[in-house]
């Protein structure tokens, strides 16, 4: 396989993409990434937080949350500048891990990615559905949302699931607007809650709420906490899953990912704290358009309701993105013959992945019938195992195995940040329900089965040799077979 350099350029060794498109410039990457990372999430999320935190120190999960991210997007940011391909994860797992297990690590990302990317995903549709309640109050009531919410969320499923059906270059184009849509609705929040903002208000941490050895409520809270903040964090890495239709990689993926982290942590801590400093405690749990009510206090209802619309299209604007990156992945698992060869078939004029979109559409579909929590804890467990922690790993074999890849960005601080990131994931897999961390594991183990049946079949390791082959490289990437053993 020839592996062009970019002329004048990242310096990265380029893996040809066949049939896509490499139309996304820097500020596209990064307005895909903080469209996708800045959708419904903060907006739904915030009363949760306070309530599992015990209060205002809420606000420093969110800082903490920020940490763990920018420590893993600098694992994203070497690996998709070194390797920037079509699906991310699954291209770096394949890399690192093919000299001892195959095709193994790959498959179980691909496996796992067609689960959890889209149930993060749906996770955005229960949250808009929640703030078109606001709008119409016949979507939602007491115990959620009513079936006529669910039915509409489906329905605004299927027109992001048309409307990702163009060219990258119009969806670039299209992603670019949705996040100045995003970035009006929160700086309009942000704004409306410091014009009524009260200090003592938003600092009135709980007594004793950061006594370490007392059982403080702020460590006792901090794991779960962690977890819904992590999640508000995600989408930094989707341009990396778009690597093979990003322009200038080595130099486009590390900026739009690190940017994007700074950008949105400041928003989220702006947002968290004008919050927290303009609604009292004992109303703000109970919230569900917290958004909504900070803009009503401020400005009246008819203001309240017209920024109201502006985050509800954020929202879409974040499924879009999400799904735009996620439906890459059995795209080019399926090109490496790991995946159901229906998803290596592009669009034959858009040069989309249909099957990949089509079947991630449905999944969120399905899985915004469920309750937020629910679907926000199986996706980010299932994550932490299969991409996380395995990314991680990933870093450190491609250090040694591949010392000679072309890395246009190496890791500032290397290993400190991959350190903090690994202690972080792994505190926060460790910190969720017991239900969720058994369905993870049960995951991944049939994952490892359907992995069994698959390598038989096409008599691969375990059942036949490996083929070694090193993509990336400058020049010819090398092949090679080796005999079937661990």
């Amino acid at each position: 396989m020839s592996s062009p350099t970019r002329p004048g350029g990242s310096g990265a060794a380029v893996s040809p993409q066949s049939g896509l498109e490499r139309k996304i410039g820097p500020l596209q990457a990064t307005a895909i990434n903080m469209t996708q990372m800045c959708g419904i999430g903060p907006f739904v999320t915030i009363p949760a937080m306070v309530a599992t935190m015990g209060g205002p120190q809420a606000m420093f999960g969110w800082i903490i949350g920020a940490i763990i991210a920018l420590a893993d997007g600098l694992i994203w940011a070497e690996l998709g500048a070194a390797m920037p391909g079509a699906g991310g994860t699954y291209v770096y797992l394949r890399e690192a891990f093919q000299y001892r297990t195959g095709r193994l690590m790959p498959f179980l990302f691909a496996w796992s990615a067609v689960l959890f990317i889209p149930l993060i995903m749906s996770t955005g549709i229960i949250g808009l559905v929640q703030y078109l309640g606001y709008l119409f109050p016949a979507m939602t009531d007491d115990s959620g949302t009513t079936g006529l919410g669910k039915i509409v969320g489906i329905g605004v499923i299927l027109l992001i699931v048309l409307a990702l059906f163009r060219k990258i270059g119009q969806i670039g184009k299209l992603t670019t607007v949705l996040f100045a849509i995003m970035l009006f609705a929160v700086l309009s929040v942000i704004v409306a809650a410091f014009s009524h903002f009260s200090a003592a208000q938003a600092f009135a941490f709980t007594p004793g709420a950061f006594d370490l050895f007392g059982g403080g409520a702020f460590w006792t809270g901090l794991g779960a906490g962690l977890i819904i903040a992590i999640y508000d964090y995600l989408g930094y890495n989707t341009s990396a899953y778009l690597g093979g239709e990003v322009k200038n990689p080595g130099r486009t993926l590390p900026r739009s990912i690190i940017f994007s982290i700074l950008g949105i942590m400041s928003l989220y801590f702006l947002l968290q704290v004008g919050v927290l400093g303009s609604i009292p405690l004992e109303q703000l749990e109970k919230a569900t358009s917290v958004a909504s009510s900070v803009l009503e206090q401020a400005w009246g209802t008819g203001v309240a309701k017209t920024i109201t619309v502006f985050i509800v299209i954020a929202a879409i604007g974040s499924v879009f993105a999400g799904l735009l990156g996620g439906s890459r992945v059995p795209f080019e698992a399926a090109r490496d013959k790991v995946f159901l060869p229906v998803f290596a078939k592009l669009h034959p004029k858009l040069n989309l992945p249909t099957a990949g979109v089509l079947a991630m559409g449905l999944i969120t579909a399905i899985g915004s019938l469920f309750t937020l929590t629910t679907v926000i804890n199986a996706a980010v467990t299932v994550l932490v195992l299969i991409q996380s922690v395995a990314q991680i790993a990933a870093l450190v074999v491609l250090r040694q195995r591949r010392p000679d890849l072309r890395r246009p960005y190496r890791q500032w601080l290397y290993p400190i940040p991959t350190v903090i990131a690994g202690i972080g994931w792994v505190y926060i897999y460790v910190s969720a329900s017991w239900l969720s961390i058994g369905l993870s594991v049960g995951w991944i183990v049939l994952g490892v089965i359907a992995f069994g049946i698959y390598a038989k079949a096409e008599q691969t390791w375990p059942f036949g040799p490996k083929t070694i082959h090193e993509a990336f490289a400058e020049g010819d990437g090398s092949t090679r077979i080796e005999g079937a053993q661990a």
